[in-house]
């Protein structure tokens, strides 16, 4: 398992890239802050906390299974979040 560090860059890096392309898009679509894209941002943020409250957790029986699920967590929000930015353009 790569060190708690790298996964909680890579949850950061995951979500606030979602996050910038729902700007993107509304600005090409000529739609500022419309509310699908609100949702997406929101849904990002609330996975950004979950997933980092459970990087943190230290009194998990089997740390290393534990951060693993997270990271299987983290693939599958995001790929779920792309799908609703896919719909979203």
């Amino acid at each position: 398992m790569a060190n708690i560090r790298d996964l909680k860059k890579d949850i950061n890096y995951v979500l606030g890239d979602i996050i910038e392309a729902v700007y993107i898009v509304d600005a090409a679509n000529n739609k500022p802050d419309s509310k699908e894209g609100a949702k997406i941002i929101d849904s990002a943020i609330e996975t950004f906390d979950d997933l980092i409250a459970k990087v943190n957790q230290r009194s998990v029986e089997n740390r290393p299974a534990h951060l693993k699920s997270v990271k299987a967590e983290l693939e599958k929000k995001g790929a779920a979040l792309i799908e609703q930015l896919n719909k979203l353009g």
